[in-house]
C-alpha cells in the first residue's frame, strides 16, 4: 500500500518533470530524447506504485500456503484474516493450546486445531468449552465416556470411543447449530448450549458457563 509521503513526493516528481518538459519544448523544441527521457521516468514511477498496491494481497495469498505447508492435515480454505470474527477460525500454536491443557486433554493441542480448521471455529472457543465442561479434563463424563464438551444423546451424556472424536462432534455441533445460526459470541452461545434455569441443571452450574468459558477463551485468543 503506498504511503501517503511517497505518493506527494512522486506526483510532485511527475509534476516537475512535466512542467519541465513544457519549458524544454516552449524553448528549444521538444527533441526525442526528452521525450524519451520523461516517458521513461513516468513508466517507472508507475511500476513502482503498481508493485507496492498488490503487496498486501501477495501477503494474504501466501500466508494460507505457509500454513498448508507447516501442517498438511491443516486446509487453508478456512484461514481467517478477519479480526472481526473471533470466533471463526484462527490459526494458534498447538502447543500454546497444550501449556493450558491438563487430565483427558492433555496433548490435544493439535485435534483442537484441526477440529477448528475443518468446522471453522475458531480453537481457543473449542478448547475453553471442553476446559470448563471438564474442569480442564478432570470430570468423570471426560474419564468414563470421553466426553469433553457435555454432549447429550437420547440416553443422557454422550460416549466416544476417543477424547478426538469428542472434539469433532463439539466443533461439528458448534458450527452447525450455533454459529451457522447467528450465535456469534461467548452469550448468546451460552444462553442455548447452557440455558441458565435448564432442567438437567438442578445445581445451577450454567450461571457460570459463560463467565468460565470466557475466561479460558482470553488465555488463548489470537
Amino acid at each position: 500500500m503506498i504511503t501517503s509521503d511517497n505518493w506527494f513526493t512522486q506526483t510532485m516528481l511527475i509534476n516537475t518533470l512535466s512542467r519541465t518538459e513544457k519549458l524544454r519544448s516552449q524553448m528549444a523544441g521538444s527533441t526525442s530524447d526528452g521525450h524519451n527521457l520523461f516517458a521513461s521516468v513516468l513508466n517507472q514511477l508507475l511500476k513502482q506504485q503498481e508493485s507496492q498496491s498488490t503487496v498486501k494481497p501477495q501477503i494474504n495469498s501466501i500466508i494460507p500456503n505457509i500454513i498448508s505447508a507447516a501442517d498438511p492435515n491443516l486446509s487453508n480454505q478456512n484461514v481467517s484474516l478477519n479480526g472481526n470474527e473471533p470466533l471463526r477460525f484462527q490459526l494458534i500454536d498447538p502447543e500454546k493450546i497444550n501449556q493450558v491443557l491438563d487430565g483427558k486433554l492433555k496433548g490435544m493441542g493439535e485435534v483442537f486445531v484441526r477440529a477448528g480448521n475443518r468446522y471453522n471455529i475458531n480453537p481457543a472457543l473449542l478448547t475453553a468449552i471442553a476446559q470448563h465442561e471438564t474442569g480442564n479434563g478432570k470430570s468423570r463424563a471426560a474419564a468414563e465416556k470421553n466426553n469433553v464438551a457435555g454432549m447429550m444423546g437420547v440416553n443422557g451424556l454422550k460416549s466416544y470411543s476417543s477424547i478426538e472424536d469428542s472434539i469433532m462432534d463439539m466443533a461439528r455441533n458448534l458450527s452447525k447449530n450455533y454459529l451457522g445460526q447467528g450465535l456469534t459470541s461467548i452469550s448468546k452461545i451460552g444462553s442455548k448450549y447452557a440455558p441458565i434455569g435448564a432442567e438437567n441443571d438442578p445445581t445451577g452450574l450454567n450461571n457460570n458457563w459463560v463467565v468460565g468459558v470466557n475466561k479460558f477463551f482470553e488465555q488463548l485468543r489470537v
